[in-house]
């Protein structure tokens, strides 16, 4: 009896311990079951009316709210009411301008980052009838012409428009090729780098469609091997690998030959459009003025510091040039997303022209009339412009580089201020004509609060989303949530970062480091915004210090501290990098014999150039899918930066992990995935290779057949499993 007694006091105190004891969150919770994914509002659409606006829920209905009161109004379509439907759900919609039809996209399947091909379906809401796009193939980029009659696509390279009057279909191009021609659809480095998927653009009248044509054919060409994934059999000829090749320009070398048309509907003609006798230029986009009457080319220069508009005649193709944007390093991408017309022909344009980045106005001649926001600040989004109130919507980070607030200006700046409340990050999406607008908001300890808000009263009228399930799981649980410091390097910069600390955490205690960061141009992985529950709490919960410092290049500061990295990347960000493990070393709780530092793709090109500059500073460092040297990379994005290898040889290869391999001290874990086709294996395998010959140990990880992102069945779970257990191994087991 005695001893039963206690094994039950002895059941008791564990039992009750144990219940005392937070639930620990697990690796599965994070990449599997979803555990901690914060909620949002999906496929939000404002409706012509400015009242009302549209979610697409369950994947099969879109339904329409009140701005006003943000209840339900209706569902507009419901897909398990339509007979005989032949689809039962989509992923995606899109509203004909007048309303009456929705475009419905299914089968969506990627082929790059932004480009997938899909079969939609057109929902006419006045026949209530359900029709296939096309039953010749998988699509790419349906799009509605403006008057709501036709439907633009693209098919093996080539431009296909649907009359949805009469059912009819014609090929307005007949040249597409894989890998030589590719009409209204960007090339890979195009989609890549300047951000778009569609290369083709309807004007306001429906009576034009203006495109580029890209001509690859003297693009080099990159290979990867494709492996079966499963054991070889003779029947199933799978005792070779395939390969798959693509076009691919790196760095110097030649990009697609790219072409403008504009393609007259009723006459079925393509007109070239006249763009300089330069063809060694890029087009990232075309546009249309308001009033139907010219095209708009934007086209800039391969060095990417000079960036002209010019109007073309669509009947004719004849072109002027109408404005120029000028930069001593770069044009910032934001100018291309930016521009913006009003409906009076007047236009808004993001520039860097003052040191720091902001929006100006233009009248419909090209001359500028006024600046419309200034300030030691980053403009970061442009909202547009409220006719009715004559006011400029835009997004900044005028309080903070960590945070973002959205604001409103006049041109003449008399009636100026800031809509959002809230400090950390905040978004809008405004109702079409600006009288309502829903704010997105999240802070680092905040998950997504989504709220309505009356734009002419300044109330917010109700929440949309507000995560309560996700913020009280994440106090149950007792995760480690960001703190965030700023300390100044030996060359006096200031450098901002946040750091995670262990639950049990004893500021008597030392504990090991794992640094991570991106470090890439104008990013920014210091912010004050939810950043979801990751790897990086679950390494902090298992008695990491988790610490992020975004050095010199990150964005959100002015010009030029994000581009002092000019013609020579890698250099003062990794500088940086060393620069905080050395301030990490002065606290009392960091073990400084234990220091460990991590990064993907960018950031994996910092982890080798910070282990091969930190000596001993770092006891262990994780590069996955690192550029290992800028030669091996694409032509937009590398010589945005660094210009081509043969302009800037010491900037490519002074600071190329390749020029220093025998300088790691630390233990490296390399990984990538074979059929990367942004960052190659080649970064790796060139890498190793020189590793080998300077004698270098080294862990590597080679993941069959996955891209970039390295994702797919069990893969994630796998490479985060090695990744913490290559951490514990050498950081914390004696």
């Amino acid at each position: 009896m005695k001893k039963l007694f206690i094994l039950l006091v002895t059941f008791l105190t564990v039992f009750t311990v144990q219940a005392q004891q937070p639930q620990k969150i697990t690796l599965e919770d994070i990449l599997v079951k979803g555990t901690f994914r914060a909620q949002s509002v999906y496929g939000l659409r404002s409706m012509n009316d400015g009242i009302h606006y549209t979610t697409m829920e369950q994947q099969n209905q879109i339904v329409k709210y009140s701005y006003q009161t943000g209840e339900e109004v209706e569902v507009l379509f419901d897909i398990t009411k339509v007979k005989d439907a032949p689809i039962s759900s989509f992923s995606a919609y899109e509203f004909s301008d007048d309303e009456t039809k929705i475009l419905l996209t299914t089968e969506r399947k990627s082929i790059y980052r932004h480009s997938y091909t899909a079969e939609f379906y057109v929902w006419n809401s006045v026949t209530e009838e359900l029709t296939q796009l096309s039953d010749k193939g998988a699509q790419q980029l349906a799009t509605f012409s403006p008057d709501g009659n036709y439907v633009a696509y693209v098919r093996d390279n080539n431009i296909f428009i649907k009359n949805l009057r009469f059912g009819s279909t014609h090929q307005a191009t007949t040249d597409g090729k894989f890998n030589e021609i590719i009409n209204g659809a960007p090339d890979w480095v195009y989609e890549e780098e300047f951000g778009f998927n569609k290369a083709f653009w309807w004007s306001p009248d429906s009576k034009f469609l203006a495109y580029i044509r890209f001509d690859e054919t003297e693009v080099p060409e990159f290979s990867m091997p494709i492996y079966a994934g499963a054991a070889p059999t003779i029947s199933d000829n799978k005792l070779y690998p395939g390969e798959y090749t693509f076009k691919y320009p790196k760095a110097g070398e030649a990009n697609s030959k790219v072409e403008v048309y504009s393609y007259e509907v009723k006459t079925k003609i393509a007109i070239k459009v006249d763009i300089g006798e330069k063809t060694d230029i890029y087009v990232p986009r075309l546009k249309w003025t308001p009033d139907d009457n010219e095209l708009v080319v934007m086209r800039l220069n391969r060095h990417q510091n000079q960036m002209d508009i010019l109007y073309a005649n669509p009947y004719t193709g004849d072109s002027r040039n109408f404005l120029t944007e000028k930069n001593d390093r770069y044009i910032a991408e934001n100018f291309l997303d930016a521009f913006t017309y009003l409906e009076d022909g007047s236009f808004v344009v993001q520039s860097e022209r003052d040191g720091w980045s902001h929006l100006y106005l233009y009248d419909k001649q090209g001359f500028e009339i006024a600046q419309l926001t200034e300030g030691e600040f980053d403009v970061t989004d442009f909202y547009g412009y409220d006719a009715d109130k004559e006011l400029y919507y835009y997004q900044a980070a005028a309080e903070s580089p960590l945070r973002r607030e959205v604001y409103y200006v006049s041109q003449d700046k008399e009636e100026k201020g800031k809509l959002s409340t809230l400090e950390g990050t905040n978004s809008a999406v405004f109702s079409t004509n600006f009288k309502y607008y829903i704010n997105y908001y999240s802070s680092a300890k905040v998950p997504n609060y989504i709220t309505l808000h009356d734009n002419k009263k300044g109330e917010q009228i109700r929440f949309l989303q507000d995560n309560t399930v996700l913020k009280n799981t994440v106090k149950s649980l007792q995760i480690p949530q960001k703190e965030f410091f700023t300390f100044t390097t030996s060359e006096g910069i200031e450098l901002n970062g946040w750091m995670l600390k262990p639950n049990d955490f004893d500021a008597s205690k030392r504990y090991p480091v794992f640094m991570t960061q991106y470090s890439g141009p104008n990013s920014q992985s210091v912010r004050d915004s939810w950043g979801g529950i990751s790897w990086n709490e679950y390494l902090a919960q298992e008695g990491f210090l988790v610490v992020c410092v975004d050095g010199r290049g990150t964005g959100a500061r002015g010009e030029d501290f994000r581009k002092v990295t000019y013609m020579q990347l890698g250099k003062y960000e990794s500088d940086d990098q060393v620069e905080a493990a050395k301030y990490l070393t002065t606290l009392p709780y960091v073990d400084a014999e234990n220091i460990s530092i991590f990064g993907w793709s960018y950031g994996g090109f910092m982890t080798l150039l910070t282990l091969e500059k930190g000596g001993n500073l770092f006891k262990a460092g994780i590069a996955v899918a690192p550029v290992t040297s800028w030669r091996f990379y694409d032509t937009v994005y590398t010589e945005r930066f660094m210009r081509t290898p043969e302009e800037n040889p010491e900037g490519y290869d002074d600071n190329s992990p390749l020029s220093h391999a025998g300088d790691i001290k630390g233990n490296l874990l390399i990984v990538h995935g074979t059929a990367d086709d942004n960052v190659h294996a080649q970064n790796t395998y060139e890498m190793t290779e020189k590793m080998v010959q300077a004698g270098v140990q080294f862990e590597m990880a080679m993941y069959t057949n996955r891209n970039h992102g390295i994702r797919g069945g069990n893969t994630s779970m796998h490479l985060y499993t090695k990744m913490v257990n290559f951490l514990k191994a050498n950081l914390m087991e004696k």
